[in-house]
C-alpha cells in the first residue's frame, strides 16, 4: 500500500478551520462591544472625499486620469 509516506517525507495535514473560528472570535472580543462596523466604513468615505476634495485643475484631471485607468476607485466605489 502506498500511502504518500516515505522514508525521506512524512504527510502532515494541519486543518486550520479550528484556528481560525477562534482567530475570529479573538478579533470580535478585543473590538468589543462598541465597534460599529457601518460607521467606520462611512468614517472612511467621508475621509476619502477628503483626501480628493479642493483639488486644483491639474490635480483633478490627474485624479479623472487614475480613476479612467481604474487605478484609484471612483467616488463610492472605494
Amino acid at each position: 500500500m502506498n500511502d504518500g509516506n516515505t522514508s525521506d517525507h512524512q504527510i502532515f495535514e494541519l486543518d486550520l478551520a479550528a484556528h481560525e473560528a477562534r482567530r475570529r472570535t479573538e478579533i470580535l472580543a478585543a473590538l468589543g462591544d462598541t465597534w460599529d462596523p457601518i460607521a467606520v466604513v462611512e468614517g472612511e468615505d467621508e475621509a476619502y472625499r477628503l483626501l480628493y476634495s479642493g483639488l486644483d485643475a491639474e490635480q483633478q484631471a490627474t485624479y479623472d486620469m487614475l480613476i479612467a485607468a481604474e487605478v484609484l476607485p471612483g467616488p463610492g466605489q472605494g
